[in-house]
């Protein structure tokens, strides 16, 4: 597979030009955006993984076998980034889902241990409200250890309204990527012109 990072804007006119389709990967900081994009391209060092959450501050466009678009937006919910740069990543962010017209799918990242958090909540209402196709990615499986705990993290996951299936993710074992690159290939069928 080709994988190559494309560029990092940080204002909208930096974006690319609309030329492929695109895949969004949302989240809160530190849930694990980078390793799934790692994770679905089977490079290891495409896009930065980091122990310290915050650390994406722009949006990272790669290109994807000359077919495709992956797009790494800032994580959110971060308390130690400052306010008025936290305000910057909204624009941005919002800029970036509200004016898109290249963006077929947006993958939803929680945390498996976690669950739905309040900003998960929002970010999904927003993108049903504005119409995005979305589908949920349950990112660090492999920390669930036990059947019961996997079980009642991927429980607490359905247990929100959802029109599909969560994923479950883990970077270590490659778990659930023939999934998500399956919904991938749904999207962009459906969205060719017949």
């Amino acid at each position: 597979m080709q994988a190559e990072f494309l560029v990092s804007a940080a204002r909208p006119e930096q974006f690319p030009a609309e030329s492929l389709p695109e895949i969004a990967f949302l989240g809160r900081s530190n849930v694990g955006k980078s390793s799934l994009l790692n994770g679905l391209t089977g490079r290891r060092d495409l896009a930065f993984t980091s122990a310290q959450p915050g650390r994406t501050q722009t949006i990272n466009f790669y290109r994807i076998n000359d077919a495709l678009h992956f797009v790494d937006l800032p994580g959110y919910g971060f308390a130690r980034v400052p306010g008025e740069i936290r305000g910057r990543w909204k624009k941005l962010i919002d800029s970036y889902l509200t004016e898109r017209k290249t963006l077929e799918l947006c993958l939803l990242l929680l945390d498996s241990r976690r669950g739905w958090m309040e900003q998960d909540l929002e970010l999904r209402d927003w993108l049903e409200f504005r119409g995005r196709p979305y589908m949920v990615v349950a990112t660090k499986a492999d920390k669930l250890k036990s059947q019961q705990e996997q079980h009642r993290g991927m429980a607490g996951i359905r247990s929100q309204r959802l029109d599909h299936e969560p994923v479950p993710f883990s970077a270590v074992t490659g778990r659930g990527v023939r999934e998500i690159w399956q919904a991938i290939s749904k999207i962009r069928t459906s969205s060719q012109p017949q």
